[in-house]
């Protein structure tokens, strides 16, 4: 019974051999008997839907047709046999013993047979499982071992202490274990007190390694914090050993980063004064930490920038600055920098270290978030460094940078340009010189009225404009760049006095050249002047007393009344402008500013009635409106500039006088201005007989420098060129809480075992 069973078996796999060859005849393999996977049948009946070797690759490899009818039984047998080991071999082949052979079930090396497939998830759970049971006995072992260990750290034999230093230290690299010594306070209190009073450097390697490891997580932090870990890890930093300072420090900048009350117990441990010396270090992944420690300790801190100036941080900085090339470094470096360059007493020393120099070399690199820390840090120091020399370089790249589409490269390059070209003739002839004229009313065109960028544009353009040998050849290149129709347009509605305020002073500067005068003129600038005048005038009455003075966006309305009276002074030098002033019935205000409490607006309104004394029928309103006895009282002023306006004012509205008003004001003019010069009456009397303007030739500003052509670097006493943009400029962001997204924690970790 039982051989006929076997002989039907054998019919039976005969039969499925034969139909395995019949299907692989049309192409096809069902895989069953061949082991071979097939794709999907094709829709027309043949194999050639996109792989034409599809019945050549599989019926060459087929081998299940060579076996005789007998040798069958023994092929499935051997292959039952082997299956167990197949599935060991995949799963767990370091049980197999070596050059033992496995039997195969893979026909064709381009197909994984199922338990192939399989191996590498069952590897990957097995690993798996391994971990799960290594981490928990780690746990345990950890946990049973903590209380002796932590006996053993408080040992007095310093080489037990280093012993069980060292297992500590091992187990604090295994995350179960180092978990179980962070839930231990006695654990960690003991490796602070060991790292504290160790005098043997391989135990003091081990303990800073410990906390170091145990810093990575937040509950760690919380033990090395409330264990006073912090002044231990502070007195590690003056350690001989390199190891040990890298782990002190690292530790200290992930305590600084992410745990609440750092930042002062650093401090009270004279944590700055142990850091700032480490600058001299030569190592830049240490350099960037200890930099970013710097940076958290000392920013919105006064006292802390002052102990890093004390110690000499800002030389140390700028030497990094100039000397190193990891990008991760300057950046930090950079960081710190901007934060202390908004403290005075650190501005003067970063800028003597060669701060300013340095930071410009890094303008052109290709670190984005570096080139905006450097042009924040320039721009805080910029007004430190208005006479400074050797900034050539810096002056062609920042006039290059005007090109920019970034607002905030932009905001950057014209304040530092700005004040880098206050009071500084060399430094105007410079950026004039290099194109800057252009370059700055291109900016302002691309500000779209951004007030941050067009102020100090209007700013710099107002200093290329004026004292300086250059001064005309600015003057023109505004003018030939279409600049004066785009400046002009900055005074009209809605105000932003700062932008008011510098245009109006720039306006000033250009009608000095007597070739701009039309041009300004057509381009309304007389109207707008006036209107702005008015206006300015009317604010500032609302306070009647001069301690009283109205502000509007951190200007005072007299400055704007002072600098709109002094443009129309230059531009009433123009016949048609003078006539253009006089049709816009400014003559009675200009009277009235004669009795301001400011010296200043008594001067400007003096000057423009000078001016405008020229014409006849405007002497005569001047003298309608009830000038003289200003006019006779400002002959006594203290001020050389006003006494001469105004006896030329006097001088001009005598003319049609009576011989006895003649005299009166001669006798006047005697004793007040002239007392010490008798000749000079003469002079001027002779002068006005041959129709010159005797008191407003540009030969008066040698003379009387306080003369109302206000040279426009000085304040007009104050309209002109005192704003450095610093911190009292309310326009300018000076720290780096100007911008919150440019402070960004400091998560880079550097990991060393």
């Amino acid at each position: 019974m039982a051989m006929q069973l076997n002989t039907s078996e054998l019919d039976m796999a005969h039969d499925s051999v034969m139909k395995v060859s019949d299907w692989q005849s049309y192409g096809y393999d069902s895989g069953i008997q061949s082991g071979v996977t097939t794709t999907a049948h094709s829709l027309r009946g043949t194999a050639d839907d996109g792989d034409s070797d599809y019945t050549k690759k599989y019926t060459t490899t087929t081998t299940t047709t060579t076996y005789a009818h007998g040798a069958l039984p023994e092929m499935e047998s051997q292959l039952a046999m082997t299956r167990g080991q197949r599935v060991r071999a995949a799963m767990f082949p370091e049980t197999l013993v070596e050059g033992t052979h496995i039997l195969s079930t893979q026909t064709d090396p381009s197909q994984q047979t199922n338990v192939q497939k399989l191996a590498e998830p069952s590897q990957m759970l097995k690993t798996a499982i391994v971990q799960l049971i290594n981490y928990q006995d780690d746990a345990e072992l950890a946990t049973r071992a903590v209380p002796e260990l932590t006996k053993l750290l408080n040992d007095e034999d310093q080489v037990v202490v280093n012993k069980a230093a060292m297992v500590v230290n091992q187990l604090a690299r295994k995350e179960a274990s180092r978990r179980a010594l962070m839930q231990s306070p006695q654990m960690v209190a003991a490796v602070v007190r060991t790292m504290q009073n160790t005098s043997d450097m391989e135990t003091a390697r081990c303990t800073t390694s410990i906390l170091h490891n145990l810093s990575h997580h937040r509950e760690g932090l919380l033990s090395i914090f409330k264990s006073g870990g912090i002044p231990a890890l502070v007195r590690m930093l003056s350690s001989p050993m390199e190891s040990v300072l890298f782990y002190a420090i690292t530790t200290l900048h992930n305590l600084l980063l992410h745990q609440e009350g750092a930042k002062m117990a650093v401090r009270l441990a004279d944590g700055l004064q142990k850091m700032v010396p480490l600058l001299q270090k030569s190592n830049p992944k240490f350099l960037a930490i200890t930099t970013d420690c710097l940076q958290l300790l000392s920013y919105g801190n006064q006292e802390s920038k002052l102990i890093i100036l004390a110690n000499g941080g800002p030389e140390g900085l700028v030497y990094i600055m100039q000397h190193h090339t990891y990008e991760k470094l300057l950046w930090t470096t950079s960081r710190v920098l901007k934060v202390l360059s908004v403290c005075p007493s650190n501005k003067p020393a970063i800028v003597e270290a060669g701060g300013m120099q340095a930071l410009g070399k890094h303008l052109t690199g290709s670190s984005p978030r570096l080139v905006q820390n450097c042009l924040w840090t320039l721009r805080n120091l910029s007004d430190a460094a208005t006479k400074q020399d050797g900034l050539d370089g810096l002056l062609q790249i920042l006039v290059t940078q005007l090109s920019s589409t970034d607002l905030n490269v932009l905001t950057c390059s014209t304040g530092i340009l700005s004040n880098l070209t206050c009071n500084n003739g060399r430094n105007k002839a410079l950026v004039t010189q290099d194109n800057g004229v252009e370059s700055l009313i291109q900016a302002i065109l691309r500000a779209e009225q951004k007030e941050d960028i067009t102020e100090p544009a209007v700013c710099a353009l107002r200093h290329l404009t004026s004292r300086h040998p250059d001064a005309e050849l600015a003057q023109n290149a505004v003018r030939q760049h279409y600049g004066i129709p785009t400046i002009v347009k900055l005074l009209n509605q809605p105000h932003y006095w700062p932008v008011i305020k510098a245009t109006v002073g720039l306006i000033r500067n250009l009608a000095l050249c007597p070739v701009n005068q039309g041009p300004i003129r057509d381009a309304g600038a007389i109207t707008n002047l006036v209107r702005l005048l008015v206006k300015s005038h009317q604010d500032a009455q609302r306070h009647t007393t001069a301690s009283s003075q109205t502000y509007q966006d951190g200007v005072r309305m007299e400055e704007i009344v002072e600098g709109c009276t002094g443009a129309l002074h230059i531009l009433a030098r123009d016949p048609i402008n003078r006539c253009e002033i006089i049709g816009l019935q400014t003559i009675p205000l200009l009277v009235q500013l004669l009795y301001s409490p400011i010296e200043n607006v008594k001067r400007v309104a003096a000057g423009v009635l000078c001016e405008l004394a020229l014409d006849k029928q405007a002497a005569e309103m001047i003298d309608a409106e009830g000038a003289s006895a200003p006019l006779m009282e400002l002959l006594h002023s203290s001020n050389e500039g006003i006494a001469t306006y105004a006896a030329a004012v006097l001088f001009r509205i005598s003319e049609d006088k009576n011989a006895d008003y003649k005299k009166r004001v001669s006798v006047e003019l005697t004793h007040s201005l002239f007392k010490h010069d008798p000749g000079a009456w003469e002079a001027t009397h002779s002068m006005q007989l041959e129709g010159q303007p005797p008191v407003y030739s540009d030969e008066m500003e040698p003379g009387y420098p306080q003369y109302g052509g206000y040279p426009a670097d000085m304040p007009m006493d104050h309209m002109m060129e005192p704003d450095l943009h610093d911190m009292v400029d309310g326009g300018y962001p000076i720290d780096v809480e100007y911008d919150p997204m440019l402070r960004q924690p400091y998560h880079d970790q550097y990991n060393h075992a």
